[in-house]
């Protein structure tokens, strides 16, 4: 113990011996414990010095950093403050009235002051809008500007600004005063955005980064949502679209904020809507994007935000992802991306049924999304279309495969129509047929469309590729061989029984070149008869009246004689009507045969032959009449007495009454007045004879 003890303790030096003795007695006596001792108490001091030394430490870090967060804060509202106060003007709704934030760009001004200084900047106030119901409170203001050099929509929204009345020390009691609460800065969205949808991705004119013009603005009316919503739009034309397009804007009243929330771009020319789409209870923002009779909306529903400003943003609802963990609602709402709408929302409602949970309230609005889509494509192919290109497009689009099917096949005459209607598409309907074989490659009808569009679109020898790679029976097979002659104008449309309809105006002509007619038979049509060039303004072609132009109406290259006759009946019945008037207005009707039809740029014209009018080279007016035997149908009025009519139709005779009472005045047959009660006038004219005859086509007589 001495030793290890010494080691600890200076040696002292030689000339003090004496007082190293003495030290050396005194270690001697040093007891062992209270040296121990001292040396275990010392570390729980040493520990707790140390823990007391790291809190201290940290909680310095802590205040510096607080101190720094709060330094930062402060620089940034002093910068705020000094380049542009009115972005902190929404801090006087929380401070004390002596601490507000007062403007120094702009005190207080009556509208007429505000006006006038918009002037003088060279600049335009709009039409004011109410914020609050009543623009003597608050109300936001247009700011435009003039194009130079222009003739026509000048005017260009450049800023919009928001006022709010303020009472004032120098305020008279007929001068309202307003300060500046906000201001936002306005610029058209870019070309590229607005003919986006438009454009075919692979496009080279994808449109620039130059910002359209904005020439209005209004507010949204009725039910919106919280706040006060606002529209700006402007307008372009692109090709035979007349595109709007322009931005969304929110107010904010309890901060005083004016925010745009996005931008919008519709080819039709729609402004944005607010509808109810889904059960939230609250109304989505619908913006109207559909091209053609292809139906696109986006849907945007009013969602929290984490914005002290605004608290409030517009989120679309998507298809993508599905947001149900559930492979059969995944492929329906895949094939709705498509475009087969109404079969993704029939397969939903299916999968709905069989679902024991509760749909998430984002997949129900996916649901929704595709329900509002599904009910616009039902209207269209629920519509009855002349063309039927149109009608084959409408039921594609909504995925009625085989009714499609069922047109094309009836219409052989109209192929080269479809034909071209299956060329011109660009990847849509190409797009719904993959999506539909992937459900199920072995419906028969969606094959035939497959080969239908593939021939169309990239030719005859990929649609035979493809079905060479396909599963398909060999009469399914057979059946999409024949309608791929049809669609080239090989099939020769079968002989139509119906009667001969057809109207038109009638001129004589004296020579003929047989070449531009085309003739059932072959005959010499240079013999010496009295020629009549009808021009069709309409005719029936056994299922229909068509009126004149006949854009729609194509000749097959295959035999386009015989499908013009059946179409307009004349293989049945030939004979023609012609009736013209003499300059003394006396009629002449004489009978003529059709030998040849012409049909070019939409226009059919018919060539007849037949017997000479006499008196009749003066004799053919411009309107002069053409007519087959069958075209109109003479109605026979049956003759009745009010007195009869009224016993079967009391309340149509007392509704007539009084007109004819007063046509009577009026024509001079009864003495003019006051019309006499419903008695006198039945004993008047009770016995009177009347013809009714249906004048209108639809069974009801006039």
């Amino acid at each position: 113990m001495a030793n290890r003890t010494q080691k600890l303790i200076p040696k002292p030096s030689k000339p003090n011996m004496q007082g190293a003795g003495a030290m050396k007695r005194a270690v001697k006596k040093t007891p062992k414990k209270p040296v121990k001792s001292v040396r275990r108490e010392a570390k729980p001091l040493e520990t707790s010095v140390k823990m007391e030394s790291w809190l201290s430490s940290m909680l310095a870090v802590g205040i510096l950093s607080g101190s720094a967060a709060l330094i930062a804060l402060f620089v940034w509202i002093s910068l705020i403050f000094i380049l542009n106060p009115e972005k902190l003007s929404w801090l006087n709704n929380v401070l004390p009235e002596w601490a507000k934030i007062s403007s120094q760009q702009e005190h207080p001004q009556t509208l007429s002051q505000i006006k006038l200084n918009l002037k003088k900047q060279r600049q335009i106030a709009g039409e004011i809008l109410p914020l609050d119901g009543d623009v003597e409170n608050s109300f936001l203001l247009p700011v435009y500007k003039q194009r130079a050099n222009c003739q026509s929509d000048c005017k260009y929204v450049v800023e919009l600004r928001v006022y709010q009345s303020q009472n004032t020390e120098t305020q008279s009691s007929t001068e309202k005063y307003y300060h500046l609460a906000t201001q936002l800065p306005v610029t058209g969205p870019e070309e590229s955005f607005v003919i986006a949808p438009l454009v075919d991705a692979t496009s080279e004119n994808q449109g620039s980064s130059i910002s359209l013009p904005l020439s209005e603005v209004k507010r949204f009316e009725g039910n919106t949502s919280s706040g006060v919503w606002f529209y700006c739009k402007g307008q372009r034309i692109e090709g035979t679209n007349a595109i709007a397009y322009g931005h969304i804007l929110h107010y904010n009243p309890e901060r005083s904020n004016l925010q745009l929330m996005l931008s919008w771009t519709s080819p039709n020319g729609q402004l944005p809507k607010w509808q109810q789409v889904t059960n939230n209870g609250t109304k989505e923002l619908i913006v109207d994007q559909t091209v053609g009779l292809e139906p696109q909306l986006r849907v945007y529903q009013v969602q929290p935000a984490n914005s002290f400003l605004d608290p409030i943003q517009l989120e679309e609802i998507s298809l993508k992802p599905p947001e149900l963990n559930n492979s059969a609602y995944q492929d329906a709402v895949s094939i709705a991306r498509t475009g087969l709408w109404t079969p993704a929302f029939e397969w939903l409602q299916f999968i709905k049924k069989q679902q024991k949970e509760k749909i998430p309230a984002a997949a129900q609005a996916q649901i929704d999304l595709i329900r509002l889509h599904s009910q616009l494509t039902k209207i269209q192919a629920d519509k009855s279309w002349a063309s039927p290109s149109q009608q084959v497009l409408t039921d594609l689009i909504d995925g009625r495969w085989e009714k499609a099917l069922q047109v094309f096949e009836a219409s052989p005459q109209n192929a080269q129509e479809i034909a071209t209607l299956l060329k011109a598409d660009e990847g849509r309907l190409w797009n719904r047929t993959k999506a539909a074989l992937q459900v199920n490659s072995n419906r028969p009808e969606v094959q035939a469309w497959a080969a239908l569009i593939l021939a169309a679109g990239q030719g005859q020898n990929r649609a035979n590729s493809w079905l060479e790679e396909a599963k398909i029976t060999p009469d399914n097979l057979t059946h999409i061989q024949s309608l791929l002659r049809q669609l080239n104008g090989e099939v020769t449309p079968i002989s139509s029984t119906h009667p001969s309809r057809i109207i038109g105006s009638v001129q004589p002509i004296s020579s003929i070149n047989s070449a531009e007619w085309l003739q059932l038979s072959k005959t010499d049509l240079t013999v010496n008869n009295q020629w009549y060039q009808v021009e069709v303004s309409a005719f029936h072609d056994g299922k229909r009246w068509l009126n004149s132009p006949f854009a729609t109406l194509s000749l097959p290259k295959t035999s386009p004689e015989k499908f013009i006759w059946s179409t307009l009946g004349i293989n049945s019945d030939a004979e023609i009507q012609i009736v013209v008037w003499l300059a003394n207005g006396e009629q002449q009707t004489t009978t003529a045969t059709i030998k040849g039809v012409q049909l070019r740029d939409g226009v059919l014209r018919v060539l007849a032959a037949g017997q000479i009018i006499p008196q009749s080279s003066n004799a053919v007016q411009p309107h002069s009449l053409a007519l087959t035997n069958a075209a109109l149908e003479w109605v026979q009025p049956s003759p009745i007495t009010l007195e009869q009519l009224e016993q079967q139709d009391p309340q149509r005779v007392k509704t007539i009454l009084p007109t004819i009472w007063r046509s009577l005045q009026q024509s001079g047959n009864l003495p003019a007045g006051t019309i006499p009660n419903l008695q006198q006038m039945r004993q008047k004219l009770g016995y009177w004879p009347i013809q009714e005859i249906d004048l209108t086509g639809n069974n009801k007589p006039e």
